[in-house]
């Protein structure tokens, strides 16, 4: 049976990423998930929902050789689990994997990612359709940059925060189909938001829980070293990154969503064409009675098309100055609309490999 990869529960901005593997031992499924700064055992088992005095001896097992001084958890070091049920029933299937069918289906599972928000917070595993897929998203700026400014009434909007916040959603709906997914620029207490105008701030961090600089070049150079450092950990797995931002612009100038690749990259430009080819039948329709003008195009010379190691697609996802693109942003369903969509073109690159 294949890996499963979903979410780690973020609770400290010490381990900012998502990583945990569902491996399956024969018919019984173990979960090895990474050990956050300050988690002592009880810490670990209660997160995951197991229960310590049922749990603990059999977690020591599993993890002998695993432990630091007075058998303590290393932060950073990666833990098995024992099934929440590891006694078969009569047909000699674990409780988890107990299905009708002959293929084995794995139960709801509900993780908890303060990330994203109190509202936010619960993502329920919906599917493994990305299972073994690693993602490393990036949304632009952040930090002491808020990026393109645009008008909106007597409100400013931010490139950074608008960015940031599809960037979060799609996040969470890759994790509902069991990606593994690293947040390179995280806001510790944003979260994903449903207001119109969203405030600006100042307080986001880069992996690992790095502060963003000012200069443009290390802020590049940072993003890409960390999704490369990440990449050559996950060797052999398929693995993409993206970068999305948002565009300025002529005020008077609409644009439609619009993606950037590699010229030499073949997996960085079939996956811009797999989530451009969604955007056109959305738009086509959602929207019969316009064209969609958004196309895939060569931009060798971007940083961190350049510069990272995974196959990457550059996202731009509207003008900021623009009104008509504003409204694209504004209304927090049209922003789960796009990371929906960019979520299905992913969908369809994964599945087509």
């Amino acid at each position: 049976m294949p890996v499963k990869f979903i979410a780690l529960r973020t609770i400290t901005l010490n381990l900012l990423f998502f990583l945990v593997c569902f491996h399956t031992f024969g018919q019984s499924p173990s979960l090895q998930v990474v050990a956050m700064p300050g988690d002592g055992i009880y810490t670990l088992l209660r997160r995951h929902g197991l229960s310590p005095s049922e749990h603990l001896s059999r977690f020591m097992e599993l993890n002998k050789e695993r432990f630091g001084k007075d058998n303590g958890l290393i932060a950073g070091k990666e833990y098995v689990l024992p099934a929440a049920s590891s006694a078969p029933d009569k047909t000699g299937v674990s409780p988890e994997y107990k299905a009708a069918e002959p293929e084995k289906k794995l139960a709801a599972r509900v993780l908890t990612m303060p990330l994203f928000g109190e509202k936010y917070e619960r993502v329920e595993i919906k599917s493994q359709k990305l299972q073994g897929a690693v993602y490393y998203l990036s949304a632009g700026h952040g930090g002491p940059d808020p990026g393109a400014v645009g008008k909106y009434g007597s409100n400013d909007l931010a490139e950074d925060e608008y960015a940031y916040d599809v960037t979060i959603r799609l996040a969470r709906v890759l994790m509902e189909h069991g990606a593994t997914v690293y947040m390179i620029l995280q806001d510790p207490d944003d979260g994903i938001r449903d207001e119109g105008v969203l405030k600006m701030d100042w307080d986001e961090v880069a992996y690992p829980n790095k502060k963003v600089p000012l200069n443009h070049s290390a802020r590049l150079r940072q993003r890409t070293e960390a999704v490369n450092s990440l990449y050559s950990k996950h060797k052999g797995a398929y693995q993409r990154m993206l970068s999305i931002h948002v565009d300025s612009r002529s005020e008077s100038q609409n644009i439609d969503v619009f993606f950037y690749h590699h010229e030499n990259s073949r997996d960085g430009e079939q996956l811009a064409k797999n989530i451009h080819q969604t955007f056109t039948s959305k738009y086509r329709r959602y929207q019969p009675n316009r064209d969609y003008s958004g196309n895939v195009s060569q931009r060798s010379s971007l940083y961190v098309i350049k510069y990272s190691h995974p196959p990457t697609v550059f996202i731009e996802l509207g003008n900021i100055r623009n009104d008509k693109d504003q409204r694209r942003f504004v209304i927090a369903d049209n922003r789960q609309a796009l990371a929906n969509w960019i979520y299905e073109g992913l969908l369809s690159d994964y599945t087509s490999k």
